[in-house]
């Protein structure tokens, strides 16, 4: 049944209603947008230096120290997955891309005979691994908005605890990592144990030194209890800082290796953050632009009928005349 002018005007004023949401819904994921790029943009150096500390007293141990924390465990029973995405929707592709990466994933480890536990940081994600028939072990919400520390310290605690206890042998981390307002890739990391984290396959600066006959060495930093001495070895005629750890690298590894954990959730979680608000910022401009053009072809419509209708009246009135005549 075709619809009457009052219909189409009707549907006019509705679309343009949800216009109206859709452009202050882009607004609001803008104006948070530039807040959450600022955080990443103070905290990225911070979170690299951690995990270059961590890396370079990991190569300074040799041996890696017979903690808890630190050891490895002689076989691969139970692989920990950390899904990181967003409490709400309305924001594209973000939820679901990295919850399918994190599904992805857990086939595989479960095809080599490990089993996949999962864990979810937001709503989305733990609602659509249930529906999935996943097992999620534990989730956490409330805070994908605007992320504290606190929040990836709570992440930390349970993940690091799980993998103390040996109900997880393998850590990993899957989240939107953000390039910009339009751009956003599955990032997926090894957390635990150390000597198989994403931060062992990095290259450095200090690598490229190696390679060319320098020695392997690092950085303390304020907070970790190290002091550095130097000593000289030239090679090509270029002289290489040699560190001496005080207290050793053992025991400044086993102090760094939970900021690091904590640093690199925390990053994920701001990542994740900047990623979710830019995706929301584009699919809500989407939005209004298709609201926009579904407003003109309903507007063309009306015409239309309008048209038609006072055409149709003007025949009528023709044909009276020409009746009464």
């Amino acid at each position: 049944m075709a619809l009457t002018q009052r219909d189409v005007r009707n549907r006019i004023s509705a679309v343009g209603n949800i216009q109206k949401i859709t452009r202050a819904m882009e607004m609001v994921a803008a104006a948070r947008l530039r807040r959450a790029e600022q955080r990443i943009e103070h905290l990225r150096p911070y979170a690299e230096a951690i995990r270059r500390m961590t890396r370079q007293a990991a190569d300074a141990a040799g041996q890696v120290p017979n903690l808890p924390i630190l050891a490895e465990h002689e076989s691969v029973s139970t692989v920990g997955l950390l899904v990181v995405a967003g409490d709400r929707g309305l924001a594209g592709a973000f939820n679901s891309q990295v919850v399918r990466a994190g599904a992805a994933a857990g086939r595989e480890h479960e095809h080599e005979g490990h089993r996949a536990v999962y864990f979810a940081s937001g709503r989305r994600p733990a609602s659509s691994l249930r529906f999935r028939g996943l097992d999620v072990a534990e989730s956490f919400t409330g805070f994908t908005d605007r992320p504290a520390y606190a929040d990836a310290r709570r992440i930390a605690g349970r993940l690091m605890a799980a993998y103390i206890d040996s109900d997880v042998d393998r850590v990993e981390i899957f989240y939107n990592g953000y390039i910009s307002p339009v751009s956003q890739v599955v990032r997926r990391e090894t957390l635990l144990p150390l000597q198989q984290a994403s931060i062992m396959e990095d290259d450095s600066e200090e690598d490229g030194d190696h390679s060319q006959g320098a020695s392997r060495g690092g950085s303390s930093g304020s907070g970790s209890g190290g002091s550095g001495g130097s000593a000289g070895s030239a090679r090509g005629g270029e002289r290489k800082a040699i560190p001496e750890y005080e207290p050793g690298p053992e025991e400044i590894l086993r102090r760094l290796v939970p900021d690091y954990v904590e640093i690199s959730i925390f990053r994920a979680l701001l990542e994740s953050t900047a990623s979710e608000h830019g995706a929301r910022m584009t699919a809500m401009r989407n939005a209004s632009e298709n609201a926009g053009e579904l407003i003109e072809d309903l507007t063309l419509q009306m015409n239309r009928a309008r048209q038609a209708e006072i055409t149709q009246e003007i025949l009528e009135v023709v044909a009276g005349a020409e009746g009464l005549g």
